[in-house]
């Protein structure tokens, strides 16, 4: 058996939570401990409820990381999914932390929403005695953000304040994660566990309510976030026509000696290189020749080898905009654009790479089955190129995989980043029905590879658009194929450029009302996947919509319907 699997008995098993959490921290005793010694006895595990809010699946990773490292402590932890929490449930724990990330505007992932709305609406004192309601609560909150966006971490700060504001007790202080989560996690662990202990048997006082912690971490060993594959590029196939507006990129990578293993809905994250000419006008208005030696924490490099493949020359951060205060620089400024408003020579090469961002992995949808494609894995990738202030910019991975790639020893590095929450359904017959616009489609590619690969027997429907079908109709022959061998049942595109007025997948959900509740009411799934913050969002309402003229029931009733889906695990979303 893999012990780096913590197994956990289920919500719908026969035990009260008493029996869950103890049977939990006996298997995390046992499977976590690396050490001979037997499992703590029964009377030494100390229960420990452990809930996730995640879009992606990091969050759900992190909260079963810390069980087997609560396991180990001589916790009895319960991993919980948001969808399946209450407040009624929490008021009975003793201990219990909350990991949650933050996606789109602020918003809390999906899996959260419902325990959001709750906790946000709770009177201060609802116990029968008049007490605040999660008085007898411990509690902590590690929350996940990226500082990219305005909205850094809010959904783990709104639940951090109102645990606070109902009666819980924060044993430690909120930690808040940027895009490289594991150092900050690792060390807000220790500290609430080693916090938890004597809470017991003496009430903790109310802490600080935020601390960022910057501890280092040891990498796990074996393939992974920190210990990348070299993955060797196969193919690089442009998808879209050279007269389309977009360039969308069908990307193959070979996985042959690698051991990765993963399944359709997952995520690969790619390390890229940035552009040379790029670092080459960073060094220019650095006064640089790119030679000089900076310190670094994999040793002593040239500068110019560090801008290229460990530095984000993206958004200016606040640190390099501190060090060139006094200059004029626009808000939201990139990098270049910050040093080119100063004088060359003003920082330092060490100073300067001191303010700069690490940069870090972009994840893609994964758009194959390793079934259909054994030891290869394949991305959907739209090159992203504009114009800024009169500078050409370019999206870093995007075109690195389109330009560099391949030039660049053939090669880059990647792991697998698992989303338990994006996955098809446990049985081959249950209907799907699939929104994916533009490179939204990748994820959908690898479900149908999969069905086709297994046999599955259920009905299958995609939506899918983008500007022209002249231009842009990704993977078409591809779903030709999969239609006429009964793989997708139905096929439903909307080609916004293509007629005066645009359309898009949501007007067509909409059109389709009837039938798409007709596929939820005999069980289908529904999956979305694209940008979160225009076309999931009116994917979603529309989706509403539909029940409700369907149904024939009203907004609150149909908003109910839906969420319900959600709670199910029948309505996910890939978002980004």
């Amino acid at each position: 058996m893999n012990v780096d699997v913590v197994p956990l008995i289920p919500e719908t098993a026969p035990f009260s939570p008493e029996q869950r959490a103890w049977l939990n921290g006996f298997l995390a005793g046992v499977f976590s401990r690396k050490t001979t010694s037997a499992p703590a006895p029964a009377s030494a595990l100390r229960p420990l409820t452990i809930y996730f809010g995640s879009q992606t699946g990091t969050a759900e990773g992190l909260a079963r990381q810390a069980a087997k490292e609560a396991g180990k402590r001589g916790f009895a932890p319960t991993v919980i999914d948001l969808a399946q929490a209450s407040l009624a449930r929490l008021s009975q724990d003793s201990h219990a932390l909350f990991i949650t990330s933050t996606y789109g505007d602020g918003e809390p992932p999906d899996n959260a929403r419902a325990f959001h709305a709750a906790l946000t609406s709770a009177c201060a004192s609802v116990r029968a005695d008049g007490a605040p309601l999660l008085s007898s609560v411990h509690y902590s909150v590690c929350a996940l953000g990226d500082r990219n966006y305005p909205a850094f971490c809010q959904c783990g700060r709104e639940f951090d304040l109102r645990l606070e504001q109902l009666g819980a007790r924060r044993a430690a202080p909120r930690a808040e994660c940027d895009v490289d989560a594991d150092a900050v996690f690792k060390s807000w662990l220790t500290s609430v566990l080693a916090s938890f202990a004597p809470s017991l048997s003496t009430p903790s006082a109310v802490q600080p309510a935020a601390v960022e912690v910057s501890s280092q971490a040891n990498a796990a060993p074996g393939i992974s976030r920190t210990h990348p594959w070299l993955a060797p590029l196969r193919r690089v196939k442009r998808l879209t026509a050279p007269t389309s507006a977009k360039e969308v990129n069908h990307i193959e990578f070979d996985l042959a000696r690698s051991g990765l293993l993963y399944e359709p809905g997952d995520a690969l994250g790619v390390y890229p290189k940035n552009c040379p000419e790029l670092v080459g006008s960073i060094l220019c208005a650095l006064g640089c020749d790119g030679e000089e030696g900076v310190t670094t924490p994999e040793g002593e490099r040239s500068l110019r080898t560090t801008l290229t493949d460990r530095c984000d020359l993206g958004k200016a951060p606040p640190e390099l905009l501190a060090a060139l205060s006094g200059e004029t620089i626009t808000h939201g400024a990139h990098v270049l654009d910050a040093l080119r408003a100063t004088k060359p020579g003003r920082l330092g090469a060490s100073s300067f790479v001191s303010t700069l961002r690490k940069l870090q992995p972009r994840l893609y949808s994964i758009a194959s089955s390793l079934k259909a494609h054994p030891e290869e894995v394949h991305l959907t990738v739209g090159a992203v190129r504009y114009e800024l202030a009169g500078l050409r910019r370019s999206g870093v991975c995007s075109t690195f995989l389109a330009d560099r790639c391949a030039g660049h020893e053939g090669a880059a590095p990647v792991f697998v980043h698992t989303n338990r929450a994006f996955r098809l359904p446990p049985d081959g017959d249950t209907p799907i029905i699939m929104i994916g616009p533009g490179t939204g489609i990748a994820p959908f590619r690898a479900f149908l590879e999969e069905r086709q690969i297994t046999g599955a027997k259920g009905k299958a429907w995609l939506f899918f658009g983008d500007q022209h079908a002249a231009t842009d109709f990704l993977y078409r022959d591809e779903l030709a194929g999969f239609q006429r061998e009964g793989v997708l049942t139905r096929l439903d595109t909307a080609f916004s450029r293509d007629q005066p007025d645009k359309i898009y997948v949501q007007r067509r959900l909409a059109e389709q009302a009837r039938e798409v509740y007709a596929w939820l009411e005999a069980g289908a799934f529904v999956y979305v996947c694209g940008d979160a913050s225009r076309m999931a969002r009116d994917v979603h309402q529309a989706l509403v919509a539909a029940v409700e003229s369907a149904a024939g029931i009203n907004p609150e009733s149909a908003a109910a319907y839906v969420q319900n889906l959600q709670n199910q695990k029948r309505y996910a979303r890939d978002v980004y």
